[in-house]
């Protein structure tokens, strides 16, 4: 069922209020992992411990009526740990496939950097076309399958970087601060309370807004938001000039224009409009560009980062009017 973009709206700012009576503050974050689940694409998530990452999952899961599933990576986690695998049934005589985590809508894939190459590219058909291999057969995931991935930004020990190839699957990288003062004062205060967001989450006073199927018509209804030639052009520009800058030793591919253009028109749908805006790009220019840009060593050295880099690349290309 395709929905029109009046009722996508409507949903976006029900499933806003509800996600809302469980986390506390993180608007920003709470905006973008809307923006990845409703252009069907997956987002990285960076922050210490504590600051709500798995409870954020949870919550969207409950909110939008889909499946919740989490894997712990570790160094001797295997791919099949992940997938599946198939095991022989004595009583039937046969093999049976024992699915895995993947098989659900909403996958928390949690310090994704502990575990080897090998076992994180698992992931990699799963994120890219929506289904899995296993023993020479294929299977279908749901079509709102979406791979929240955690990284913990402070301890290095016995991680692996992850590929390039896959942190360009992933939409945005985001990190996740701590709450403000204010914030972290009203979640001192639910603990007097005794609300706790998680007693919130279970006690039934958030109510669901979607279904996993409903998804799908929502994605579809984005399509109702009007992207100017203009604003396509600017996308264009903006990722281009990611590969000419001399600090760059590896810029934006085209996947990045995409995702950049459909982030923009779930921004707009968010923000109440049915037209892009360059706003829309700005905002939204370091999440998903960032992680993507490899800086030269030389200017690494010399304390470049990539927040500095986008924001060098926005300042230099015109912005339409």
């Amino acid at each position: 069922m395709t929905e029109n973009l009046e009722q996508l709206k409507e949903t976006l700012a029900l499933a806003r209020q509800e996600i809302a009576k469980v986390i506390i503050g993180q608007n920003r974050v709470i905006d973008h992992a809307l923006i990845a689940i409703f252009t069907r694409q997956h987002i990285l998530l960076e922050g210490v411990p504590g600051v709500a990452k798995t409870l954020l999952v949870r919550t969207l899961a409950k909110v939008l009526g889909t499946e919740f599933g989490r894997v712990q990576f570790t160094p001797d986690l295997m791919p099949a740990d992940i997938t599946g695998t198939s095991v022989f049934n004595l009583r039937d005589n046969a093999f049976q496939l024992v699915k895995g985590p993947v098989f659900t809508t909403f996958l928390l894939a949690d310090e994704i950097n502990r575990a080897p190459a090998k076992t994180q590219s698992a992931l990699l058909q799963a994120m890219q076309e929506r289904e899995v291999t296993i023993d020479n057969e294929t299977h279908v995931l749901s079509p709102a399958f979406t791979v929240f991935a955690t990284q913990n930004p402070i301890e290095y020990e016995g991680t692996y970087p992850l590929p390039e190839a896959q942190k360009d699957r992933f939409l945005f990288k985001l990190r996740i601060d701590y709450p403000s003062r204010d914030e972290e004062l009203s979640l001192a205060g639910s603990i007097i309370r005794n609300e706790l967001p998680e007693a919130v989450l279970e006690s039934g006073q958030v109510s669901q807004v979607l279904t996993a199927e409903r998804i799908t018509g929502m994605q579809q209804a984005l399509q109702g938001v009007t992207v100017r030639d203009e604003i396509v052009s600017y996308v264009v520009d903006l990722v281009r000039s990611t590969r000419e800058h001399e600090a760059v030793l590896v810029g934006a591919g085209p996947r990045a224009t995409m995702a950049l253009i459909s982030a923009s028109r779930a921004r707009a749908a968010l923000e109440m409009r049915d037209f892009v805006t360059p706003d829309d790009v700005r905002a939204l220019a370091e999440p998903v560009l960032g992680h993507r840009l490899v800086i030269r060593p030389e200017f690494e050295i010399e304390g470049i980062t990539v927040e500095e880099l986008v924001t060098r690349v926005l300042e230099k290309v015109p912005v339409p009017r």
